[in-house]
């Protein structure tokens, strides 16, 4: 009995490692038809039969939905991840149609990486198929899924073509500064990518070998045989030359390369100036004095704000028209809620609490927010609306600079036709230096200039003709426009830039190399801490970094198309020694 089981023991040993390598294979390829049709269960006859057919007509005629859904889902994250510097613009502008805030742009970066996850996994999953010799039949469910994220995705490009046109102005600056990561990046990928490619070339040009050589030998020039050699050709010609055409233009597109950040370091303006966008929102609640005290701290050159004046004539800061959003008015008059900000009185308004909100989590402005410290929590928790003489007292102080955007009354207003010079007349009380006021309104400016002639006069994206008229040096625009709208020609006129509104690194090194003056950013306590451009690179190093990879890339291609030319001639041989063997016995 005991020899017996040892004899059994030492045949479960011989056999081992071949059960073990064939159940993991055959776990593996049922895992991914699993996957791809659903199917758990590996069928021989769905093998396939033939070298160039992966699957049916119907699957065929499919697979382009396929390839269309990843393409436009990586293209729909692409440009959400780019624009990430303008999320907080589109979180607002949803709350405003829905009157619920919320983190809108990050539930949309999260569907948009769900598309690009699920379509490229049916991609790798169609690949591995094939590789293992498969055909593919994609299952319905998989099918109507694919059909569906092509109509999100269709439907999120229109509404961004249509109502937010400027988030593609956002990719076209985010690849032209990435323009030369991108271009070794994609080089890398070639050469991943030519593993593959150089497999299937080479096991084509074998077996159109073997095929013309049975056609010589047999010397029956049929046609179906040519059709096929004639369909092997053809599909090496459909996948090899895009191959090298891309690769070709990769090896030479620096030649046509024009990046801001690539530049010699002598060439490089000074760091730009920061204007705390209503303080620094991230640190304190927005348009308090807590938040513009925290951008003073983390060394704003001036601060930006907006200004509203009271039914009683005080100007006071506040940004959105009603007081839902920052203020506690939901609890004290919910039925005044939706009022507009200037038809309150200055003794109503200075009993609000505009703190609170911050500190509830699903009430927080920015996604990237540090935590605070308790200390801050507490003195976030009791801010109040601040007078626009607040402000001014703390600029003053601290001799920074103040711009700031006025709104206009409602017609039944009692300042509707005085607001400006309420508002000069509090900016004069204040005693501050004139100079530190960028005066942005263009209401009213002939008064402004004759009330308060040390007032620096901030124009829009106006022709250079009508700011010369006018004797204004300095612009306040938005960073998409300027970069489209000859950002040369107003360097060239010596007109000083502030654009509005940069919080990503990448966004302020494109400000930073374009020798930009200063811009306005939510984000003041990050960007200060950047001593160098992202992304910045000296054409030296970056012409021997493409000359580089450009030689290291061409002998790894190389070095794959050769070993793979190599392997299927070793298999060749072994096959016709097979076969001579055959048929010698």
């Amino acid at each position: 009995m005991q020899n017996k089981d040892r004899r059994k023991t030492r045949r479960w040993k011989n056999c081992g490692p071949y059960i073990t390598d064939h159940c993991n294979h055959e776990c593996y390829v049922a895992y991914i038809t699993g996957l791809y049709s659903l199917e758990w269960e590996i069928k021989p006859e769905k093998r396939s039969r033939h070298a160039l057919c992966c699957c049916s007509l119907r699957e065929q005629l499919f697979y382009p939905f396929l390839v269309i859904a990843f393409c436009m889902s990586v293209v729909l994250l692409l440009v959400w991840i780019e624009t990430a510097n303008d999320y907080h613009g589109f979180d607002w502008v949803v709350y405003l149609i829905t009157r619920y805030w919320f983190l809108w742009s990050l539930l949309l970066l999260s569907l948009c990486g769900i598309l690009v996850a699920y379509s490229s996994l049916l991609l790798v999953l169609g690949f591995l198929l094939i590789w293992e010799g498969y055909e593919l039949y994609l299952h319905w469910c998989h099918k109507i899924l694919i059909v569906l994220v092509i109509g999100i995705c269709t439907f999120f490009m229109t509404v961004l073509c249509k109502f937010w046109q400027d988030r593609w102005l956002t990719l076209g600056l985010s690849l032209k500064i990435l323009a030369p990561y991108i271009h070794l990046s994609s080089i890398t990928m070639m050469v991943l990518l030519s593993w593959p490619v150089a497999f299937y070339l080479v096991h084509w040009e074998q077996e159109a070998r073997f095929r013309r050589k049975k056609i010589i030998h047999q010397r029956r020039e049929t046609v179906q045989r040519y059709a096929r050699l004639t369909k092997l050709r053809a599909v090496q010609v459909a996948i090899g030359l895009p191959f090298f055409l891309i690769l070709f233009c990769l090896f030479v597109v620096p030649l046509g390369i024009h990046s801001p950040c690539l530049q010699e370091k002598d060439e490089l303006g000074p760091k730009p100036g920061l204007f705390g966008h209503r303080g620094a929102p991230m640190l304190g609640p927005e348009n308090t004095m807590m938040s513009f005290e925290k951008a003073v701290e983390n060394g704003a050159y001036g601060l930006e704000t907006d200004v509203y004046v009271s039914c009683d004539g005080v100007p006071f800061l506040m940004h959105d028209y009603d007081l839902r959003r920052t203020t506690n008015i939901m609890e004290i008059m919910p039925n005044a809620s939706n009022t507009t900000s200037h038809l309150f009185y200055w003794d109503f308004l200075s009993t609000l609490n505009a703190g609170r909100w911050f500190l509830q989590p699903h009430l927080k402005p920015f996604h990237y927010m540090e935590t605070l410290s308790e200390a801050d929590r507490e003195k976030a928790r009791n801010q109040k609306i601040p007078k626009l003489a607040d402000l001014l007292e703390l600029a003053q102080k601290e001799r920074k600079f103040v711009i700031f955007d006025l709104n206009n009354p409602p017609i039944n207003h009692p300042f509707r036709n005085t607001f400006i010079q309420q508002v000069v007349r509090v900016i004069l009380d204040s005693k501050i230096e004139q100079h530190l006021i960028y005066w942005l309104p263009s209401n009213y400016r002939t008064y402004v200039k004759w009330k308060a002639p040390g007032f620096q006069q901030v124009g829009r994206l106006y022709p250079i003709e009508v700011l010369t008229r006018e004797n204004i040096s300095i612009i306040n625009v938005d960073y998409k426009r300027l970069f489209y709208s000859g950002l040369r020609d107003y360097k060239a006129a010596n007109i000083t830039i502030n654009l509005y509104i940069v919080n990503e690194p990448w966004l302020f090194s494109l400000a930073w190399c374009s020798r930009i003056h200063s811009v306005t950013t939510d984000n003041v306590q990050l960007l200060r801490q950047m001593h160098v451009p992202y992304y910045f690179m000296t054409p030296g190093y970056y012409m021997f970094t493409w000359l580089l990879l450009d030689v290291v890339s061409s002998i790894f291609i190389v070095a794959i198309f050769y070993f793979h030319w190599w392997r299927e001639s070793q298999n060749e041989k072994v096959f016709e020694s097979t076969r001579s063997s055959a048929g010698n016995t």
